[in-house]
């Protein structure tokens, strides 16, 4: 009896967003790991944006994004905190036909051991549509290393077992 083929790395197609109202390309150290950090990885980085944190503007880009049938994974970071210019929730959860609550939770656990209950003020969250996963993290480039190496790297890849979004994700051709 032949062993099960081993599963084989597949590149998703990624898209980064940066959410400042004060980041520049030269300043954007969280937007550079995650375009490092998916690159390095192997999936390829369709682009890199700076987006203003505005309800509308994110919004519209974002639902841009899900739109494009080339793009299976949006990377947001920032405009997750609780001052009044965090608007990533509330302009992206509307866009979202499921919400993935386990990641919000799960990044707030790893958090914990890191910088304690101030975790608490994080709105970290995950969901899909339209075949596309979106990703939501703080704005900090500690926080974005968090959600990647613990918990975004490993659903991004389908060799990750027992399970991953990567066969949940639009086709591309």
């Amino acid at each position: 009896m032949s062993s099960p083929s081993p599963v084989e790395f597949t590149p998703v197609n990624v898209v980064v967003v940066t959410v400042s109202d004060t980041r520049t390309p030269e300043t954007d150290k969280s937007g550079a790991y995650l375009v490092e950090s998916v690159t390095a990885a192997g999936h390829h980085l369709l682009g890199k944006h700076i987006v203003k944190d505005d309800t509308y503007k994110l919004r519209a880009l974002v639902a841009t994004l899900i739109a494009d049938e080339q793009v299976q994974a949006v990377l947001l970071t920032g405009g997750t905190g609780f001052t009044f210019r965090d608007n990533t929730v509330k302009a992206v959860t509307p866009l979202l036909d499921t919400l993935i609550e386990g990641f919000g939770e799960l990044f707030r656990q790893i958090s914990f051991t890191e910088i304690g209950c101030s975790t608490i003020q994080s709105r970290a969250f995950a969901g899909m549509a339209n075949g596309t996963i979106v990703f939501a993290l703080p704005g900090s480039p500690g926080a974005c290393r968090t959600g990647w190496e613990n918990i975004v790297s490993k659903q991004l890849d389908r060799r990750h077992k027992p399970c991953n979004f990567v066969d949940k994700l639009k086709k591309v051709e």
